[in-house]
């Protein structure tokens, strides 16, 4: 084996393994879909939004629901861009179907 090494060394010439770099794939940015509080749309529609868009519990549903009645607004999930404009596309399409004045939002994290 040591012959072998020689003779490369001599003639110049070595296996080398090359391995090439991983790209480092960067993450995408996340953006929350936000519903903001109005003294107009019935709570029991914006749980019905909760549970037909967002999939969510009747439990957890009602506890989004008091935290935008409450606090001013709520987070109803943490998706990629181009979910995240579908969803506050569908919260604005029905409420605008159902004459509410719900606004649905979304902010980067």
């Amino acid at each position: 084996m040591s012959d072998k090494r020689n003779e490369n060394e001599q003639h110049g010439s070595y296996d080398l393994a090359v391995e090439e770099a991983r790209p480092k794939i960067k993450q995408p940015p996340l953006y929350r879909v936000v519903l903001i509080n109005d003294d107009f749309t019935p709570m029991e529609f914006v749980v019905d939004i909760l549970e037909s868009i967002f999939g969510m519990e009747r439990t957890r549903a009602t506890q989004v629901m008091l935290e935008v009645h409450t606090k001013g607004k709520g987070i109803c999930g943490v998706y990629s861009y181009e979910i995240a404009e579908t969803k506050v596309a569908q919260v604005m399409s029905i409420a605008k179907q159902q004459q509410h004045p719900l606004l649905c939002t979304m902010e980067e994290v």
